[in-house]
């Protein structure tokens, strides 16, 4: 007996593969994260103290970057069903409020048989100042269980 049901097709994915995503980090944006997380760092959220800071104002939070890569993650590349196993991050340059900032992601390993995508994860400002670096590996579901 055949199994007259389509599959969805199995994923596969190509060295330097790339996916972006770009957000402008508002006030909003910056107070929201504070309020979500519990990080009230006055470098975030006091403009005073800011001033007074080796940075002279307010910076935005690096995991609100950090999250513009989930982004790109979860509905770019590899996209929804995808699981995070690793990611890691450093923090180049400071991002500050009204920054408009750009995620990219790059494919550089792809293990079907363990179906492990591995991509470069970045950061970039309006100015292509690189303000975060970093890698992710993910794990593909299966065929039987994508939920697409």
């Amino acid at each position: 007996m055949t199994n007259l049901q389509s599959q969805p097709p199995q994923p596969t994915f190509t060295l330097g593969q790339r996916a972006s995503f770009s957000k402008t980090l508002t006030e909003s944006d910056v107070s929201a994260f504070a309020g979500l997380v519990g990080d009230f760092n006055p470098l975030h959220v006091d403009a005073e103290f800011a001033r007074r800071s080796r940075l002279g104002r307010r910076t935005a939070h690096g995991m609100l970057a950090g999250g513009l890569i989930a982004a790109v993650l979860s509905t770019r590349l590899p996209g929804a069903d995808a699981v995070c196993l690793r990611q890691q991050m450093e923090f180049l340059a400071p991002i500050f409020i009204g920054d408009t900032i750009t995620a990219e992601v790059e494919v550089t390993s792809w293990q079907p048989d363990k179906r492990l995508v591995t991509l470069k994860t970045d950061c970039y400002n309006q100015e292509t100042r690189q303000v975060i670096t970093g890698q992710a590996v993910l794990l593909i579901p299966s065929q039987e269980e994508r939920l697409e």
